[in-house]
């Protein structure tokens, strides 16, 4: 879970205009698809297989860490 979510950091970290945008237009997983790829990418190389397989660990991450901070974006997905 710390490494998924150390992951989740860097990608909130650099992109944070996006991470905004995308919030704002609903439609933040299109924005940072390629972002998000090459995180999980990252993480599947880094994990055992068969924790890969059988937790949701990086998706978790995702949620807590770039979404949960950002519910005073104006948006219509909340």
């Amino acid at each position: 879970m710390r490494l998924a979510r150390a992951i989740a950091g860097d990608i909130a970290l650099y992109n944070e205009e996006k991470i905004v945008q995308g919030i704002q237009d609903d439609n933040l997983f299109d924005v940072l698809e390629a972002e998000i790829e090459e995180g999980l990418n990252l993480y599947r190389s880094r994990v055992a297989p068969e924790l890969f397989e059988t937790t949701n660990f990086f998706n978790l991450a995702i949620v807590d860490v770039i979404l949960k901070g950002k519910g005073h974006i104006k948006s219509n997905i909340w």
